[in-house]
Formats: structure tokens, sequence, C-alpha cells
């Protein structure tokens, strides 16, 4: 079957003859009339009778015409909206990352997406099992740590470092904390994924590991802060969770020339020789937006966000 038969046909007949079709299309009218006794042919069947005047359609060309019209708009509908899928950001995203990665970051991420690309429909996925995108559908992962080798794409976003964290309240009535040993006389709030037994510190110049008898711990990154905020003790945190809370002086970095494990984060996503309009505009915006989180902060976390 060849589709470009049917297609002048239509046009033909929308024309009114094969030269006014001819113009329209472009081509010969000598082509015109090549295509139109090939279709007439291959269908066996006469579809247009020809006078010197004007064309008249048969019955069977007349019920030729109405679906073929019909089809052939339904094929312009789709490339038109192929096209314009081309441009415009549409559709659904489906985006992954860690479940620690921080409920208010992660809320103005997609609150910012939906309001630039009103159009796009984000699908947020939380989980630490470290995903097969191509294989579950997913578009886009936002990822700690180091890599694994693939044929993925990997864009750069900067570091989340840890560091000790408490609230100005809780640090106004405890003991003093001016070195990493004095943790053992306060309240530490351990985010277990990060360890049980203590905490492993790093000044630059040496590194320390404080063992720790946690009266508090928990698997939920939020929550850890949010203790924190409470006043109920001093916690290893991501720097990049506690910036708010240090823009209105609710949190305090103690022991600030000490800090964590720095991990490595990434935009990944499939490569592809054509990538969609929705993904293009979510990595563009990502990328400025969490640069500003987690931008280098090797020194005290910055407070200016926008």
């Amino acid at each position: 079957m060849d589709f470009n038969e049917a297609a002048v046909f239509v046009k033909v007949v929308q024309a009114g003859s094969f030269s006014a079709a001819a113009r329209q299309l472009g081509l010969p009218t000598s082509t015109v009339s090549t295509r139109i006794s090939r279709l007439e042919r291959r269908l066996g069947i006469t579809l247009l009778q020809r006078t010197t005047r004007k064309l008249h359609l048969t019955e069977a060309g007349t019920a030729y015409y109405h679906h073929a019209s019909l089809g052939l708009g339904y094929m312009l509908e789709a490339e038109a909206a192929v096209d314009e899928a081309r441009h415009q950001p549409q559709g659904r995203l489906k985006v992954t990352a860690p479940a620690d990665l921080g409920d208010s970051l992660l809320a103005g991420l997609i609150e910012r997406t939906q309001r630039e690309f009103p159009a796009l429909e984000v699908e947020l996925l939380l989980t630490d099992r470290y995903l097969d995108l191509v294989a579950e559908g997913v578009d886009v992962a936002i990822r700690t740590g180091e890599l694994r080798d693939s044929s993925l794409v990997a864009k750069s976003l900067g570091t989340v470092r840890w560091a000790i964290f408490a609230s100005r309240d809780y640090l106004q009535q405890a003991a003093p904390l001016e070195e990493p040993q004095h943790l053992h006389a306060h309240h530490c709030l351990q985010f277990t994924p990060m360890g049980r037994d203590g905490w492993d510190l790093s000044n630059g110049r040496n590194s320390i590991t404080i063992p720790l008898s946690g009266r508090a711990m928990a698997n939920s990154i939020g929550v850890v802060r949010s203790m924190v905020a409470n006043g109920q003790g001093v916690a290893l945190l991501p720097t990049f969770i506690c910036k708010p809370g240090l823009a209105t002086g609710d949190l305090v970095r103690v022991l600030p020339e000490w800090q964590g494990r720095a991990d490595p984060v990434h935009l990944i996503y499939p490569r592809q020789r054509f990538m969609p309009p929705k993904l293009r505009a979510f990595i563009d915006l990502a990328q400025a937006e969490l640069q500003l989180w987690f931008g280098d902060d090797t020194q005290e976390p910055i407070s200016a966000l926008r």
C-alpha cells in the first residue's frame, strides 16, 4: 500500500482537478495522474470519471474518499501533535530520588516545574532502591553517592555534605560543645543509614570516630531534622536541609571545622538521540534549582536562598 497515492487522491478531490492538485502539492500534473491511475489499478476499480471539464466521483470513489480523507486527517493530527510535543514540554515526566533527599527541597522543585510548565505532569517516586530507569519507565533520577558504570548520562549538581547541627535553644541549656569528644555529654540523634554506633568526622587534617549510644534513632532524615529543630539533641545532618533553619537562626552548625562524609549528587537520565522537550526543560530547571542547595559549602552553609 502506498499512502502517497491515497493522499494525492484526496487532494485531487478537494482541489477539483488534477492541475489544481498538482499546483498545491508542488508536483507535475503527469505525476498526479500517474498516482491516481496506479491507485485505481491496485484497487481494481474506477474512482474518478474524467471529462474535459470536470472530475466526477464514482460510488466507489465517494466511499474511498470518505474513509481516506478521515484517515489522512488523523495522520495529519498525529504529526501535528508530535510536532507540538517536540517544542512544548508536556505529558508525564517520571522522576525518582532518594527518600532522604528532603521533602521541602523536592516539593519546591516540583512546584516550580509545574508553575513554569503547566502542561507537564510530574510523578515523583521516592526510593532508596537503585532503579533501572529504562526498564521501569523512569525519565530522570536524582542520585547521591558514587555512580555505577553505565550508559546513562550524568550531570553534576554538587555535593551533599554532612555536618553537626543543633537548635539554638538546645545549646543554650546544654553542656559545652567545643570539640568532638564533648558529644558524649550530649543527646545525639542518629540517622541510622549513617551508622548506629558512631559518627566518622574529619577536619581536613585528621579523622576521628566518635562512638555513640544514641537515645533516639530514626531512618527518616526529616524526622531527625525535626527532632533537632525541637531542641531534642544534636545530629549529623546534610547541610542542604539545614539551610532554611540557619537562615532564620533556629539552627546552629556546631563544631564547624568538623564534618562527616561528602556525597556527590547527579541528575541521571538515559542516553537518547532525540531528547523530549519535557526532559530537557526539567533538566535545565533542576540543575539551576538544585545547584543552589548542593553547591560547594565546605565552610559555613550559605543561607541566601531565593
